[in-house]
């Protein structure tokens, strides 16, 4: 009996990782994180370096609080000395980053929910041939001869 619920469970989990959904939230992942790449470059080797130009020279990542209460002059310095470091720059520039992939998806589906709203429109349907029972009032289908919501027969 145990074997029969093995059996059963390993059925299931193929059931469950073969379904359509879970092969496209993987797809997505993957695609996802290879985006990931994309924005952390765009924010660190682009729009950081600008920040820090307007700014004066700021780089995000040298903000930080010893906790050891020791000063250092970079976070570096303090990682190599072993000192407990509190990074709040670090933090504003994922922050950054996750503003930034958040505008880039928001933009990037909006353009696609337009395109598909344009293609949408092209190939608009022609309405179904529909009747209403007189019994029920449900539509159904002009050929019909009984209802298939009250099954009553239908002239």
């Amino acid at each position: 009996m145990a074997e029969e619920k093995k059996k059963g469970f390993v059925a299931e989990f193929q059931e469950f990782i073969m379904r359509g959904n879970v092969m496209d939230l993987a797809v997505g992942v993957i695609i996802g994180g290879a985006f990931q790449s994309i924005i952390n470059s765009l924010v660190n080797d682009i729009i950081m370096p600008c920040i820090s130009a307007i700014t004066g020279g700021i780089d995000f990542n040298n903000y930080f609080i010893s906790l050891d209460g020791n000063k250092y002059a970079t976070l570096e310095a303090a990682k190599e000395a072993g000192g407990a470091t509190l990074n709040y720059g670090t933090f504003i520039t994922v922050v950054i980053n996750f503003l930034l992939m958040a505008i880039v998806i928001f933009l990037l589906v909006r353009s696609l929910n337009k395109l598909h709203d344009k293609l949408g429109k092209k190939k608009e349907e022609a309405p179904k041939p529909v009747k209403i029972c007189p019994y029920c009032k449900s539509e159904i289908n002009k050929d019909a001869t009984k209802c298939p919501h009250c099954t009553s027969d239908v002239a």
